[in-house]
């Protein structure tokens, strides 16, 4: 009885041993994916540096594109507006155009027998310039 008493603690102590060295397998491979693990971590956070000082360089950019084109916005505002005075100028310049010409027209119209007569004498005048002339 001795004898299985030792056989037993014998067949513990081996399965024991097959844990021991099972288990320190599947830690060594733990220990080898943890480790591929941080090397993938190291080089992503390597990567996500660039990343960030690119995307700062950028974000930099695009605030002075967009100051840029705010300032040109101003200027074109400006230039606009010189253009929209001009074209009130030539604008208002027809207007008084058409009132002269309607008012000579009003003029003209009123004083139509005056004008008859004015030609008349005229063509008079010129006739005898012509003859005193030859």
């Amino acid at each position: 009885m001795e004898n299985l008493l030792y056989v037993s603690a014998l067949i513990a102590a081996l399965a024991f041993a097959v844990l021991v060295i099972y288990l320190a397998l599947v830690l060594k491979a733990t220990q080898r994916t943890l480790t591929n693990v941080a090397d993938t971590l190291e080089g992503l956070e390597k990567q996500m540096e660039g990343i960030t000082l690119e995307t700062t360089a950028l974000l930099n950019k695009t605030n002075k594109l967009a100051e840029d084109i705010n300032d040109k916005s101003q200027r074109l505002n400006t230039v606009v507006d010189g253009v929209k005075g001009i074209g009130d100028t030539i604008s208002d310049f027809n207007n008084s155009i058409r009132s002269l010409s309607s008012s000579v027209l009003t003029v003209s119209e009123e004083r139509d027998d005056r004008t008859a007569q004015a030609m008349k004498w005229g063509t008079f005048f010129i006739d005898i310039w012509k003859k005193r002339k030859d």
